[in-house]
């Protein structure tokens, strides 16, 4: 384990903040005499160098090569994360950007997009939001279209306008008036309810229904577990071809391991799912991620949330060498404004059953 905080000097303290600054500032390692000119410490070059080796002798610093300096580990920069930045929130101007281009109204897909994009374009790096399930929105209606003997589409409009479409595998016929029955009694009944209460009640209400409808309706529990039926979670990414630029990430081996990660978004999906239930922002720097092709960079995550609920996380994959004072304020920031456009009165507000 790396040492915390209140483990080091006040001196040791000091110089590892300055040199981490230094070094994310400018990306190569930091030196004892360069230290000695900038860390406005009275002490002599040979002392620093005392201190850098007692640093580098904790796992929080490495050398590269030979004399040429010293680098943060990733312990170095969780110990940095964690108590040594001095956040730099965003400016009025940025703030005013986000509230614009993340404005409640916009259809789900196009908020969570535009949110990704923000990321990137704000950080430089790249952006990903993970999507709410549908089990979290209510669903306004539903339609069914019988495309062959066993096959019928199911069209489920979402109450923030959003549509889905499904092809049900039946396990019998079904003919067009029979579609349009079942339809009009989901419609009829279950309009206005969040999916998941609507699983819950479905086979409760349809088994129990005493009337003509009755034979029909109870073969219609699996058509209708089978339209509701949430589909995979999903993540919105944006900016992967920023990394090309990265200096810290020129290995195209590295890079190609990325892009297939940002490609499959399983691994990714289950990093920031881990994060789902944590408040404020969290930082994987390096191994911490657990994956193999991430240890190369840092990830800063939040959830956003409406009306108490979480929906999903967002964040920004970056270099390790990241300036963590403006990516974790610019995170917290983004995810508190699209929480907002998804809370009650907002276009995008979701009916939550009773």
């Amino acid at each position: 384990m790396p040492p915390s905080f209140d483990q080091l000097a006040p001196r040791s303290r000091h110089l590892l903040r300055t040199l981490i600054a230094r070094h994310i500032q400018d990306g190569e390692p930091v030196g004892s005499a360069t230290l000695a000119r900038t860390a406005g410490l009275d002490v002599s070059a040979a002392t620093i160098r005392n201190i850098l080796g007692d640093l580098e002798d904790l796992g929080l610093l490495s050398s590269p090569h030979t004399s040429a300096g010293r680098i943060p580990t990733a312990h170095g920069y969780r110990v940095f994360v964690d108590s040594l930045v001095q956040m730099h929130p965003p400016g009025e101007q940025d703030l005013s950007r986000l509230r614009s281009e993340l404005a409640s109204g916009a259809g789900t897909q196009a908020l969570l997009g535009s949110a990704s994009e923000l990321l990137s374009a704000m950080s430089h790096f790249v952006g990903v939001v993970s999507a709410p399930t549908r089990e979290q929105f209510a669903f306004r209606q539903i339609d069914f279209v019988a495309l062959d003997a066993h096959r019928v589409l199911a069209i489920v409009v979402f109450a923030d306008s959003e549509v889905q479409n499904r092809v049900i595998e039946a396990r019998r016929p079904w003919e067009p008036g029979e579609l349009e029955q079942v339809a009009n009694y989901l419609n009829t009944h279950f309009a206005g309810l969040p999916v998941a209460q609507i699983r819950r009640r479905l086979l409760h209400e349809l088994r129990d229904t005493r009337s003509e409808m009755e034979q029909l309706l109870a073969h219609s529990i699996e058509l209708a577990e089978q339209a509701l039926q949430p589909p995979a979670n999903d993540m919105l990414v944006a900016g992967q071809t920023r990394l090309m630029g990265v200096q810290d990430l020129s290995d195209l081996e590295r890079l190609r391991e990325l892009f297939e990660l940002f490609s499959s978004k399983r691994e990714i999906l289950q990093l920031l799912e881990r994060t789902i239930q944590a408040p404020g922002v969290r930082i994987f720097i390096g191994e911490e991620t657990g994956v193999v092709p991430l240890e190369g960079v840092s990830l800063v995550t939040a959830p956003y949330i409406a009306d108490g609920q979480v929906l999903g996380v967002l964040g920004v994959i970056g270099p390790k060498r990241m300036a963590y004072d403006r990516m974790i304020p610019l995170v917290q920031a983004t995810a508190e404004v699209l929480g907002a456009a998804f809370s009650p009165g907002s276009g995008n507000a979701m009916t939550r059953g009773a």
